[in-house]
């Protein structure tokens, strides 16, 4: 019992922050079914530009209250600007899959980005994977596949959108991991916010449509629910490691799912189920090696 004691001040903390990662995983799905709904009216270039002006008005307040004016001070831009660019292309090509698949179909497939980052950290960051891992990285790219099901009829262009954007959200997270010890976070989140804004401020008079009310009450509900849960997702990783985090990611899935089928009614069929628990199955054994891997280091 007196062993026990001192480790339930860290329980706590780890379980808040295990919390706090379940509610991002919520708001980011209630982003993603705001810009699906808004993509019947608008077009992706409109709705993106929504999602980072109203993330910005959220986010930005708050950032100067927390940090003045050292977020926007970086001390290496060149770095923060691929990885706004990576993060706004993500967007654009996860916006662009929502108009014509179901939500839970785009985030399957979405959740190959943990496969893509164990494959690109080999050549990016000098990681070493070992065969199970690779084993588990094929298996998961293979289960897209049935999913997607490429010749037999069924398979939408649509569907390989959201290979692009994990694609792009691995790099993302790359990138990320270099900026960790240069800069703050706070200073990551403004620079992914205001390039974003920027390049889709540029782009947006070619595709701008005056929206009524109740679209600019969703556009304002996509930034305010992307920004807080951005927070939330940055609030969890203070108080619990990333390595007791990575799992409970996968409960978006059931979130996408759930929404999917209440506001869209789209149910995914036995096909996309079965792909989506291998890439699943395939992310946590991942997860589990590199567990395993850095308590053995």
């Amino acid at each position: 019992m007196a062993n026990a004691a001192p480790a339930l001040p860290q329980v706590r903390p780890s379980m808040a922050g295990i919390a706090w990662l379940l509610a991002a995983g919520f708001g980011f799905v209630v982003m993603d079914s705001t810009a699906k709904f808004l993509t019947t009216d608008y077009e992706t270039v409109q709705i993106t530009w929504a999602r980072y002006l109203f993330h910005m008005l959220t986010a930005l307040p708050i950032l100067l209250a927390w940090r003045g004016w050292a977020v926007f001070h970086t001390r290496r831009l060149g770095l923060q600007l691929i990885r706004s660019v990576l993060l706004l292309g993500s967007t654009v090509f996860y916006f662009i899959a929502l108009r014509y698949i179901p939500l839970a179909t785009a985030a399957s497939i979405g959740f190959v980005a943990p496969l893509f980052l164990t494959a690109l950290s080999v050549p990016l960051l000098k990681e070493r994977v070992g065969a199970r891992r690779w084993i588990a990285v094929a298996i998961g790219f293979l289960a897209v596949f049935l999913i997607i099901r490429p010749g037999f009829g069924t398979m939408h262009w649509a569907m390989t959108m959201p290979l692009l954007v994990a694609a792009c959200f691995a790099f993302y997270q790359i990138v990320t991991r270099l900026l960790g010890p240069i800069d703050h976070w706070s200073v990551t989140l403004f620079y992914s916010g205001v390039v974003g804004l920027i390049v889709m401020s540029i782009m947006l008079p070619g595709a701008w449509r005056w929206p009524d009310l109740e679209g600019w009450l969703l556009m304002m509900l996509l930034g305010f629910v992307g920004a807080i849960s951005h927070l939330c997702m940055i609030r969890a990783f203070t108080l619990a490691p990333a390595s007791m985090l990575a799992p409970f990611s996968y409960l978006q899935l059931a979130w996408a799912v759930a929404i999917g089928y209440l506001v869209f009614g789209n149910l995914p069929d036995g096909w996309t189920v079965l792909g989506a628990m291998i890439i699943v199955a395939s992310g946590l054994y991942i997860w589990y090696r590199e567990r395993l891997r850095a308590g053995t280091a």
